[in-house]
């Protein structure tokens, strides 16, 4: 099937919709977003027209600084700990029957079906005093009495992860099963043992495939809301959780929408990255 280019201006009537929700539903409110982080503010919660950085000038500030870092190390650490996961699950699961794959396939998109809302308390019940799994712990005697967990870390790792996890398997799931098998056999008929193959053979040939994964869910961790306020301290809060903060409870939409222009800029620059990858892939 050849693909021509456009020859007159008819040709591009296919794209008018697109281009008219991508205006309306993205262009139109990000330039507005763009255009309030330049505001000022005023005492009282309201905000003037103008032209001035102050709020681009509190990111070298340490509160923005630490919140910022804690975000990034968060989404970091969730997408390493969904490729670890990810990755030797995949694998078998390409590995297994055709009808175990299918139902492991629809337990991984009816997690998908949750919301973060339900997702966040149901791990704030696994995790409390009353009714969690220290309770289990208790009766195989390995704790003397149970304990809460949240609000932690740990916890807000274990939900994000828990989310995120099932949106690494369906993006690896493709490369895996069009993975030749022949490249492990060889490998195997080399004297190299299941485990060497899969680290020497298996995850050099997914290499692009892999950083693209870590690039997505790095993006979608980036945006994670409610569960680090369900799950986690004030500590624990993202950048998502403060720009919320400062439109809502502090009534300064000013920077809050000059937090929101950097959460943007961030996304689209990875996006960026993962496009550029995925084309290098391809050329190869």
């Amino acid at each position: 099937m050849r693909r021509e280019p456009p020859q007159k201006i008819a040709d591009y009537w296919p794209l008018a919709f697109p281009a008219g929700m991508l205006t309306v539903f993205f262009v139109i409110p990000f330039a507005t977003m763009i255009a309030v982080s330049f505001f000022q503010r005023q005492q009282g919660g309201f905000y003037t027209p103008a032209f001035v950085f102050d709020n681009y000038a509190r990111f070298v500030s340490l509160f923005f600084g630490r919140v910022l870092g804690f975000s990034l190390m968060l989404a970091i650490a969730v997408a390493i700990c969904c490729i670890v996961l990810g990755i030797p699950f995949t694998y078998l699961l390409t590995r297994m029957g055709r009808k175990a794959q299918v139902i492991w396939l629809v337990a991984m998109l009816a997690i998908l079906s949750l919301s973060e809302v339900i997702i966040g308390f149901a791990w704030s019940t696994l995790f409390s005093r009353t009714a969690g799994i220290t309770n289990l712990l208790v009766m195989a005697g390995l704790m003397q009495q149970p304990v809460a967990l949240t609000p932690s870390f740990g916890a807000v790792l274990a939900g994000m992860v828990y989310q995120a996890l099932p949106y690494t398997i369906l993006i690896l799931y493709p490369a895996l099963v069009r993975l030749d098998p022949t490249l492990t056999e060889a490998a195997r008929t080399l004297g190299a043992s299941p485990v060497k193959a899969f680290f020497t053979v298996v995850l050099p040939t997914l290499r692009n495939t892999i950083i693209a994964t870590l690039i997505m869910v790095f993006i979608f961790a980036l945006g994670s809301y409610l569960l680090p306020q369900i799950l986690g301290r004030p500590s624990h809060w993202t950048l998502s959780v403060l720009i919320t903060d400062q439109a809502v409870y502090q009534s300064n939409m000013p920077f809050a929408a000059a937090m929101a222009v950097f959460l943007v800029l961030v996304t689209l620059a990875m996006v960026g990255l993962t496009v550029l990858i995925g084309r290098k892939g391809d050329a190869a």
